[in-house]
């Protein structure tokens, strides 16, 4: 019998595995916006001193990791398993990353719903007794991204009114079987949601549906109302994905709008920085909660989180052929203790 899971998706951890730490690691463009002051690596020019871009990607999650495990008081060669990726053909970003780190190592591919996906394995493992210490990462570069899924930055393309800009980031997290900090007490794994977007230059649109079906079962599964979460987060939506999200919402009777935002929202400065619909990528969502909301919960600012990151899962051959963009998004309590005790 499993009396871990309740309802039809969800999962409550019996022994909620603890955030021991968080790494960033992000590029010029992230380190001018508004959550500079969260990040922990700000590269001058995007290279991580690589001469490729995707070596620089490596490079950048590498460092992500290496500040997580320096937090935590640990060394590489300590964790049990490490959850990572990133949106490179074959994960290459997140592989080569760890090649060296003579880690067992279990490669992700969720696109921007990644960091989700790796700390809900991550947390279900440390949960189910295997292993102690455990790590989720992923990385997005913004140059890697625009080779493999658009034109390459020489061809200067226009984008559309729908676009988002892929960050330039990396994030990483180190779980503890025991000690101190937020534990993640609740996982809803995603279901894949296509409601026939083919636009690749609105992943908001294409993912809105999922991050909708996914916080609707949570909700559903764990009787709680949206007002029991400090915050929801979802990532990465973007300014138009959110507004639909929350139109979805609505129509069940739900209203997010005073305590839910969206990564892609939040590490750009809009207008400034001239990100159209905000901000993408694996990287966004990863270093927005390995910066700004790990801080927020060791400040006291909130004390109970939904994440809720979401993924647009095609590729360029099945954008070429014509195929839909299938969404998903997996959701992530993250808890502190409570002042109300609830």
């Amino acid at each position: 019998m499993n009396d871990k899971k309740l309802g039809g998706r969800t999962y409550a951890l019996s022994q909620p595995p603890v955030i021991l730490s968080g790494g960033n690691a992000v590029g010029k463009k992230e380190g001018q916006g508004p959550l500079a002051g969260t990040f922990d690596h700000i590269d001058h020019d995007d290279t991580f001193g690589q001469d490729s871009w995707e070596k620089a990607e490596s490079a950048m999650q590498r460092l992500a990791l290496n500040n997580a495990l320096g937090k935590a008081g640990l060394k590489a060669g300590e964790l049990d398993l490490l959850f990572a990726g990133d949106l490179l053909n074959q994960c290459i970003g997140s592989s080569f990353a760890a090649r060296d780190l003579g880690v067992p190592f279990l490669g992700l591919y969720g696109a921007c719903s990644t960091m989700g996906e790796g700390l809900l394995l991550a947390a279900m493992a440390l949960d189910g007794g295997f292993g102690r210490w455990a790590a989720a990462a992923a990385s997005s570069h913004f140059c890697t991204a625009e080779r493999q899924y658009r034109t390459p930055l020489e061809y200067g393309g226009q984008r559309a009114p729908t676009a988002q800009w892929t960050v330039t980031g990396a994030g990483a997290v180190v779980l503890a079987r025991e000690g101190r900090g937020p534990r993640i007490t609740h996982v809803t794994p995603g279901r894949i949601v296509d409601l026939k977007i083919r636009d690749t230059n609105n992943m908001g649109a294409a993912m809105a549906p999922a991050a909708y079906d996914t916080i609707s079962a949570h909700l559903k599964d764990t009787g709680r109302a949206p007002a029991d979460y400090d915050l929801i987060v979802t990532g990465d939506l973007g300014f138009l994905g959110h507004e639909l999200l929350l139109e979805l919402l609505r129509r069940d009777g739900s209203d997010l709008s005073s305590n839910s935002t969206d990564c892609g929202m939040l590490i750009f400065r809009r207008e400034e920085q001239d990100v159209h619909c905000g901000g993408s990528g694996c990287g966004c969502c990863a270093s927005v909660l390995t910066g700004h909301l790990l801080d927020g919960l060791a400040r006291g600012t909130w004390s109970r989180i939904l994440f809720c990151p979401t993924g647009a899962l095609h590729s360029p051959t099945s954008a070429m052929q014509g195929e839909s963009i299938p969404g998903i998004c997996h959701a992530v309590a993250i808890e502190t203790d409570r002042p109300d005790g609830r």
